[in-house]
């Protein structure tokens, strides 16, 4: 009896941990085809000027004018992938996954540019909070910069 109470209680747990592997690998999926470059930039500029809790109207702006800018996109394109990203922003538990996508698809010389435009945003509040440098190096570390590019995109941007 013990035995089949044991084979009964691993089939379930097998069947259990079957189903949710594959929900994780459907949603893994649809987030990935969902996932463009320019979300994926959106989310990591949003986490800079999230990051030090003050997400005020001169930094809306003006990350709205850089993906406008990068991607050569329209304003109500823009509004919407900043909803997007900021969604997504919110729910993040790391980097990677939008790090990853421009890793994928970004020269080096592209990711130097992004990194660019996360100082830029960064100061658009007039003032460098340690935290959005702290995730700007983050970043840059996930983007494979190399130390001194990373320093050449600061120098750079608050010159």
């Amino acid at each position: 009896m013990e035995v089949l109470i044991a084979f009964g209680t691993n089939f379930m747990i097998e069947k259990i941990s079957a189903f949710f592997k594959k929900i994780s690998e459907a949603n893994s999926v649809q987030q990935d085809d969902e996932l463009t470059i320019e979300i994926a930039c959106a989310v990591l500029l949003c986490e800079v000027v999230r990051a030090d809790g003050n997400f005020d109207k001169q930094e809306e702006l003006k990350l709205s004018s850089l993906l406008e800018r990068q991607f050569s996109l329209e304003k109500d394109e823009v509004k919407s992938i900043v909803n997007k990203a900021l969604l997504l922003s919110e729910h993040a538990t790391d980097f990677y996954q939008f790090t990853s996508k421009l890793n994928q698809y970004y020269s080096i010389d592209e990711r130097i540019k992004i990194v660019e435009l996360l100082w830029v945003l960064a100061y658009a509040d007039g003032e460098l909070a340690s935290i959005e440098e702290h995730i700007i190096r983050k970043i840059a570390d996930l983007l494979h910069l190399r130390h001194s590019e990373y320093i050449q995109t600061k120098i750079i941007k608050t010159v």
